[in-house]
């Protein structure tokens, strides 16, 4: 990897843009990755598909970022694989490009969820399925495949059961859980160790008329009083591997028997380790959920009762294919 640098005029210039070219099934992990890091922390990071299987992520920041941060943040998300461009780093005129970038996100389609910003508003009709989440200092606006899947995986739950208590681990914008509360019409509780995110996630409630069902805490984990003594029905966490291996006990402890979670932000390679992990703990795999490289697993602890088949959820060229598979590998 490499970084091509320009170098500001004398005339007052406040915000650089780093742009990168990417082969396309990379670009959402990569601008993903540099919208939630917070050093360097990006103002807004937009994603443009240049055909040719090739697309440039783009993110503006109000500093000068650091060459070896973003060059750290963008190998870890392009996990080692090749076909990543050189940098390039330059000055740009103040405007708002928060709103900008914002204003090129087109609606994202999960399911029966449909998610969209603010700039959306007068074209997406208030609905019980949409959801309005503007790109931010937090994580979660459907565009990344891991939030994507957790939707689906979501929405294909709810057609078959309707949990009564809900949490959302690592909320990041409170998308999960303000889907929840829409689809469900029930209480949700949610929590995230960012104080920004918890602040965003509550007034990302508020925005979309769920305020009143949505309560959100600073908390690692389920360590948190009001998170302590729950007993969720359906448990949300779109986290990373560590993170997920990590808790792992304490979610088996919390989940109702019978209850179900749904985990996301491992890639498919990722993905057996976890298996294995809640597989342990007393959990079956009912659902796998593969989009663009990233897993979404549904998971729903032992009771007492019909051990169903998993079915496995890949999309190819946009469309969902599904087909029972006897073997989990």
């Amino acid at each position: 990897m490499s970084f091509a640098w320009s170098s500001p005029s004398p005339a007052s210039t406040v915000l650089y843009q780093a742009s990168i070219e990417t082969p396309a099934e990379l670009a959402e992990g990569v601008a993903a990755a540099l919208e939630s890091a917070m050093s360097p922390a990006a103002l807004a990071v937009t994603l443009f598909d240049k055909g040719a299987g090739r697309a440039e992520v783009s993110a503006h920041y109000a500093a000068e970022p650091c060459a070896e941060e973003l060059a750290a943040l963008i190998q870890e998300a392009a996990l080692g694989r090749h076909g990543l461009g050189a940098w390039r780093v330059e000055p740009l005129p103040d405007q708002d490009w928060v709103r900008i970038s914002q204003s090129m996100r087109p609606p994202v389609r999960a399911g029966r969820f449909l998610v969209h910003g603010s700039h959306d508003r007068h074209r997406v009709p208030r609905a019980r399925f949409a959801i309005e989440i503007d790109a931010g200092q937090a994580f979660g606006t459907a565009h990344h495949a891991s939030t994507r899947g957790c939707l689906l995986a979501l929405d294909e739950l709810i057609k078959r059961r309707r949990p009564r208590r809900v949490l959302d681990i690592g909320t990041g914008t409170g998308i999960l859980a303000i889907a929840s509360a829409k689809a469900l019409r029930v209480k949700v509780k949610a929590c995230d160790n960012d104080p920004v995110a918890v602040a965003i996630a509550a007034d990302n409630a508020r925005q979309n008329r769920v305020g009143s069902r949505v309560s959100v805490v600073k908390a690692n984990g389920l360590a948190h009083p009001d998170l302590r003594h729950t007993r969720p029905e359906l448990l949300l966490a779109n986290l990373l591997l560590g993170p997920l291996l990590d808790l792992a006990p304490a979610m088996a402890r919390a989940v109702a028997p019978g209850g179900a979670v749904v985990l996301s932000g491992i890639t498919q390679g990722q993905s057996p380790a976890v298996e294995a992990r809640f597989g342990s703990l007393g959990f079956r795999l009912e659902r796998r959920i593969l989009l663009d490289g990233w897993t979404t697993l549904l998971l729903v602890r032992r009771s007492m009762g019909k051990v169903r088949r998993p079915r496995l959820i890949a999309t190819v060229g946009g469309l969902t294919r599904q087909s029972h598979v006897s073997k989990l590998r």
